[in-house]
This record gives C-alpha cells, structure tokens and sequence, in this order.
C-alpha cells in the first residue's frame, strides 16, 4: 500500500470567493451577474465573478472590457483585496482546529491532512462537513470540499459538486473514479495540452494509462512522468504546512442581532476565552509575538468595520475600548463580532512568549 493511500486529505475551496464576499456584504448584489476587479476603462481584469456571471462565459483572468460584451448587465465590483484577506484568515484559523498540517494554496484554498486528527473519531468526511458548516456560521459563506487519499483526488473531488458541495473518493473507489476522469481535469493540463492529447487519441485518463512512462517523458517532458502517476491517481506529495502564522482570531454570528454595545461587550468573555486557547495551543507549534489586537464588528445591514490598535501583550481589556471605537460608526444593531491578534513576523525561537491575562471582572 503506497503512503497516499494511508492519507486523510481534504481540500478546502471557497465559492467565488472574492464576489461572494461582497454579495454577502451588500446583500443587493445577490442575484445578479457580478465581477471583482479593475475597471474596463483601465484594462482591468475579472478577479472573480458569481455563477449568474459564469452563465455568461465570464471568467477569471478576463479583460473586464470582453466581460461586459459577454454580460452587459454585469456589475463590475471593485476589489477589496485587505478584506479578503481577512476573511481568509480567520478561516485559516478554523483550519488549526483541526490540525496542525495545513497547506494554503490562496486566499480561498487550502489542503488538510488530518490523518492523524482525533476530532470526530478520526472521520475525514465529518471534520469536512463540521468545517463547511463553522465557516458558513462564522463567515456567512460557502465552501466546496473534496476528501481522498492525496491532494490530486482531493482538489479534483472539491471540484465536483460546486458550488457548496462534499464529494468523498474512498480509496477502494479510486481506481475506477480516474479512468474515467477527463485529462483536463488533471492539474496542468490546459488547452493546449489538453488538445495535444487529444490528437495523441487520449481524452480520459483510461487513454493515458495505456502510454508508457518513457512515451510521456519522450512526448511531454518532465511533465510526462507527472501525467503517468496522476493517470493513475498516484499523488505521493504531503501536505506541507505554511512556516509562519499571521495571526489568529474568532467570531461568532448572533443568531439574534445585538442592539447595544452593552450587550456585544458581554460576548466578550466567552471570544476572548476561547482566542486565549488558540493563542496557547499555536504557541506549541511555535514562538508568537504580539503586534496588534483588532476587533471586527459586521452591523445587521451587513456593513462591516474594524478597529486595532498596537500592543505586545494580549488582554481582555484591551479589546473594550476598540469595540467602543467601531461600535460608534455604525450605533446599530450588530450580527458578527470577532475579536483577532496579528504577530510580528519573522518569528524566532527566542522571542518571548505571549503574556496571556483575562481580564479580572
């Protein structure tokens, strides 16, 4: 039995993930065609766009000028790349909860490995499902995820019940999912390649199987080699973990909005005590250095703001008076509160560690 065959993946995929943001920040946009991105009159590009945009044969990585020909009802958003980085860290920080052994890919994908994984009696399919219901909770997005025995069957398995999908490839049910699984879902294989093969008489990955390694390396070149494995549905490729953490937060999504500051600083408590066990839990991993506190407050019309302010030392207290400052923008009701820490980087084995103290009611 080969290693991959042992493993426990899931790849994570955020749908449409910068459009998404922003349908679900100004919920006037749902429904309708959109694309994130530069201006036409710049010759801007698609970064993203929704489904109802995608019916148009709009993509990303489109001049927004062919965008608007496709779909002249397209609404062109501009990005807000600063918030989607956010939105993208606190849901890598849901990934930690899991394991330790997490690859991120982008903004709005990531590998797991949770072979080793105590959560949920060590079930792939249920660590994915509890996930991709947290970020839809906490984020108010969906996501799209595949679980397999390596990253190729996982990121292909991700793919195939988007958007707001699960698709499980067992590992006795690999076999006969590659042969028939088209060349051009293989990682690499674009249009050209794609088209290649298809001259070559190969369009699905039981075609491939029947060339040799040395016909694809003679053929294709070093990425011959990577053809006849993944033809085959051999990945040996382990998730490898990013060096360094950014920072770390939570958030909860009310179910009833909050209508005063008094009541979102009584949420307080239980966010800070539940940060103070992420913040303890990374500092086994490795050696964190305090640099900012934030705070995130999302109001019930879905407008969204933040507050920070620098400090070394991570306190309940200090968390007030940001909310204060971001609670004055708005004075209305709130759905989401989160409270974050950002780190100084690099970090080093000898910097200190962090200064944990709950504030004393």
């Amino acid at each position: 039995m080969k290693a991959s065959e042992r493993r426990k993946i899931i790849h994570i995929d955020m749908d449409c993930f910068y459009a998404a943001i922003e349908m679900r920040d100004n919920p006037a946009l749902r429904g309708k065609p959109i694309a994130v991105g530069g201006t036409p009159e710049g010759r801007g590009v698609v970064a993203t766009c929704s489904y109802e945009a995608r019916q148009y044969g709009v993509h990303s990585a489109m001049p927004m000028s062919l965008a608007l020909r496709k779909c002249p009802r397209l609404v062109v958003v501009p990005s807000r790349m600063s918030v989607y980085r956010e939105v993208s860290s606190a849901i890598q920080a849901l990934f930690q909860d899991y394991t330790d052994l997490v690859e991120p890919l982008s903004l709005d994908e990531a590998y797991l490995d949770v072979t080793a994984s105590t959560n949920f009696q060590n079930s792939a399919t249920r660590i994915a499902q509890d996930l991709r219901a947290r970020i839809a909770q906490t984020q108010d997005l969906t996501a799209s995820a595949g679980v397999a025995a390596n990253k190729f069957l996982a990121k292909i398995a991700s793919d195939w019940r988007k958007p707001n999908g699960l698709y499980v490839i067992r590992p006795h049910e690999a076999e006969d999912f590659v042969r028939n699984l088209a060349v051009k879902k293989i990682p690499g294989v674009g249009a050209v390649t794609a088209s290649r093969l298809h001259d070559l008489g190969v369009d699905t990955c039981e075609d491939l199987q029947r060339w040799t390694r040395a016909d694809l390396q003679r053929e294709f070149g070093r990425f011959g080699e990577r053809l006849f494995d993944l033809a085959r549905g051999i990945d040996e490729r382990p998730v490898t973990p990013s060096s360094t953490r950014k920072s770390i937060s939570v958030e909860d999504t009310f179910s009833s909005d909050l209508p005063t500051l008094e009541q979102c600083t009584q949420q307080l408590p239980t966010l800070f005590q539940t940060l103070q066990q992420r913040l303890q839990q990374a500092q086994q991993q490795q050696r964190l250095h305090a640099k900012t506190l934030f705070i995130k407050l999302r109001f019930h019309d879905f407008v969204t703001t933040t507050a920070q302010a620098h400090s070394s030392v991570v306190e309940e207290a200090l968390f007030v008076p940001l909310l204060q400052q971001a609670w004055a923008r708005g004075e209305r009701p709130v759905r989401l509160l989160g409270i974050g820490v950002q780190f100084e980087a690099p970090w080093y084995p000898e910097q200190l560690s962090l200064s944990f103290k709950a504030h004393q009611r």
